[in-house]
C-alpha cells in the first residue's frame, strides 16, 4: 500500500490539488495529514479526492468548521494523536514532533509522523522511524510512505 504523508497545508488549495492528483494519477490508496489544515477548504479538497484519509489537528487548526469536516470526512480522525495500522504497519501521527514521548513512549510502532516545523526529515537511527514530510505551504512537498517496504520517498517542489 502507498500512503500520501502531507502536513502544513496552511490553506494551499493550489499545492493540494496539486500533490492529490498526483496522488491519484499513482494510485495513492490513503492520506496521512499530519495537521495544520487552517481552513475547511483544505478538507473538502482532500476529500473531493475520494482518496482515504488520516488525520490529526495541528495548532493552527483552531476553526470549528475544520474540526466537524474532519470528523465527517476522514476515514479516521482524531485531534491530537492518532494510532492507526495499515497494512500491517503500525503507525501513530501527532503535529508537534515534541509530543512523540507524550504519545507514544509505550506504543509499538513502525512509524511515527509528525508535522508542525515546516521541513522534511527522516530519522533512522531511532528504534521506531520518525519522519516530517514538509509543509505544502512552501511547495509540493510531501512524502510517499510505502508499507510493504517500509520505505519513505520524499517529493520536493519541482519533481512532481
Amino acid at each position: 500500500m502507498k500512503v500520501l504523508v502531507i502536513s502544513d497545508s496552511h490553506g494551499n488549495l493550489v499545492n493540494l490539488k496539486h500533490i492529490l492528483n498526483f496522488a491519484k494519477k499513482y494510485g495513492i490508496s490513503g492520506v496521512i495529514h499530519a495537521g495544520d489544515w487552517n481552513t475547511s477548504a483544505s478538507v473538502e479538497t482532500v476529500s473531493s479526492f475520494k482518496i482515504p484519509l488520516y488525520t490529526v489537528l495541528g495548532n493552527a487548526d483552531v476553526a470549528p468548521e475544520v474540526v466537524k469536516k474532519l470528523k465527517n470526512m476522514s476515514k479516521k480522525f482524531a485531534e491530537d494523536f492518532l494510532i492507526l495500522n495499515l497494512d500491517g504497519r503500525n503507525i501513530g501521527i501527532t503535529h508537534k514532533p515534541s509530543d512523540n514521548k507524550k504519545y507514544f513512549l509505550n506504543e509499538k510502532l513502525d512509524l511515527i509522523i509528525n508535522g508542525h516545523l515546516h521541513s522534511k526529515y527522516e530519522s533512522i537511527e531511532t528504534p521506531v522511524k520518525i519522519i516530517r514530510p514538509g509543509a505544502i505551504i512552501q511547495g509540493s512537498n510531501f512524502a510517499v510512505y510505502d508499507t510493504a517496504s517500509d520505505k519513505i520517498e520524499f517529493v520536493e517542489d519541482g519533481q512532481v
